[in-house]
């Protein structure tokens, strides 16, 4: 009989460890791909800031900036990524704010288009922000510590111009 428990405790706590290593598979599948959803939306925001630099809306040195940011944004590495983002981001709200009115429909429909963007990026982000924090934690859990059940995968992490959008 003792021997009957023991064994049945086992497959228990193989099936717990089991049902904890996948649920940690699908966390760190979520975190992936709503990063490649805000990576796509923040390479189209640079790609129509880039737009809106080249039309005749932006004054030369507004224009010189946001083109800037824009390439920086769109070529920045893991590390430089956050900075540029950021960088982008006080581009185009500097040149939002600067009041100007749009004169033409193309200019009219390239910040209608920004402005729809800027929503489902802050809506990416959170989805995001929130991915990762539920991985965090689950991978704080002792015995995801214990048994190594994350593997070599990396410990996801929010960038900081994810703080400041949401």
């Amino acid at each position: 009989m003792k021997i009957l428990i023991f064994v049945l405790v086992i497959l228990v706590s193989l099936w717990y460890l089991s049902f904890l290593a996948t649920r940690l598979d699908r966390l760190h599948h979520r975190v992936e791909t709503s990063w490649a959803n805000l990576d796509g939306l923040l390479q189209r925001r640079a790609a129509i800031a880039l737009e809106i630099a080249r039309s005749d809306f932006a004054d030369p040195a507004s224009s010189l900036l946001l083109t800037s940011a824009s390439y920086q944004a769109r070529e920045a590495g893991l590390k430089e990524r956050s900075a540029a983002e950021s960088m982008l981001s006080g581009a185009l709200g500097l040149l939002i704010e600067d009041g100007q009115v749009h004169t033409n429909s193309a200019e009219r429909a390239l910040f209608e288009e920004l402005s729809l963007l800027t929503a489902k990026i802050r809506i990416a982000i959170s989805i995001h922000t929130d991915a990762v924090s539920s991985t965090q934690t689950v991978r704080r859990k002792l015995a995801i510590r214990l048994f190594r059940l994350a593997g070599s995968a990396p410990l996801p992490l929010v960038y900081e111009f994810e703080f400041d959008a949401i």
